[in-house]
């Protein structure tokens, strides 16, 4: 199964993130990808957090989730939308919401990132919590492919890349990790993380990130990949939008898990 990730440089209008977007997921579905994973906050990214509040999309309703819906159907992928704010109770913070959709165009599942980041080194300060609600429940869903295999995928979002059991809780096949890391946290972490996951879950991991400067200054790591269950880069593009393409194999997925069946000596 051909899959893809997409790296973009959001910027604070969603009508240009949305073309932008729309551009790479034809490139994607161009090159054979039956799934797509755009990157975190994908639709905008503001030029400070409360600008996200403005946008903030009832469930089933909004341009953004309409956006996702349109363009599943109409390049016939597997879309996970990266995440957008998903309005709550109070109007003063919203969800950071992954939402899945099949090629039909149905919304197939919606995970709500459940850590949020907090980091503070010089003049970087960021404290997610100020605006955003975090969600309760791991999320994963199955993907029929073309070839016949069934695929259990893995639903993530940036900051929990730094909790492993998560993904020990999601048992997946593919486990996607939709992100817009900072440049320093990403320069230290990001890929002996994705390489880390892959390796102790023996699963596949699609990172799709942002990766550059963007319009509100902010400087985002990119280094957008795609890692195989031993733990090898299939495939990574530094900065900049752009599509990064690899292949999910069964046969790759059961033989490392036979050959090394470190998953069933699990103890504890």
């Amino acid at each position: 199964m051909k899959v893809a990730a997409v790296q973009m440089v959001s910027g604070t209008r969603i009508e240009d993130n949305l073309e932008v977007a729309r551009q790479l997921l034809g490139q994607a579905a161009a090159q054979g990808a039956e799934l797509a994973v755009l990157p975190e906050y994908f639709c905008i990214m503001g030029r400070k957090d409360t600008d996200k509040l403005q946008f903030q999309e009832s469930p089933g309703l909004g341009p953004i989730q309409d956006f996702l819906s349109r363009s599943a159907r109409e390049f016939g992928l597997w879309i996970v939308g990266g995440t957008l704010p998903m309005a709550t109770e109070d109007p003063g913070r919203a969800r950071n919401c992954s939402l899945a959709y099949a090629p039909s165009g149905e919304s197939a599942a919606r995970y709500d990132k459940i850590h949020l980041f907090r980091f503070a080194q010089g003049q970087e300060d960021y404290d997610e919590r100020r605006v955003l609600e975090p969600g309760a429940q791991p999320v994963r869903f199955e993907l029929a492919s073309r070839d016949g295999h069934v695929y259990t995928i893995g639903m993530s979002v940036c900051y929990d890349l730094r909790f492993p059991e998560l993904y020990r809780t999601l048992a997946a096949d593919v486990l996607l990790v939709p992100s817009a890391f900072t440049y320093t946290t990403g320069q230290a972490h990001w890929e002996v993380l994705l390489r880390a996951r892959a390796i102790e879950n023996q699963a596949y991991v699609l990172a799709a990130a942002q990766g550059g400067v963007h319009e509100n200054g902010r400087h985002t790591w990119g280094h957008t990949m795609a890692v195989d269950p031993w733990g090898q880069i299939l495939a990574e593009r530094e900065e900049g939008a752009g599509v990064v393409m690899a292949e999910v194999q069964a046969a790759n997925l059961r033989g490392v898990r036979e050959r090394l069946p470190a998953l069933r000596h699990r103890v504890l």
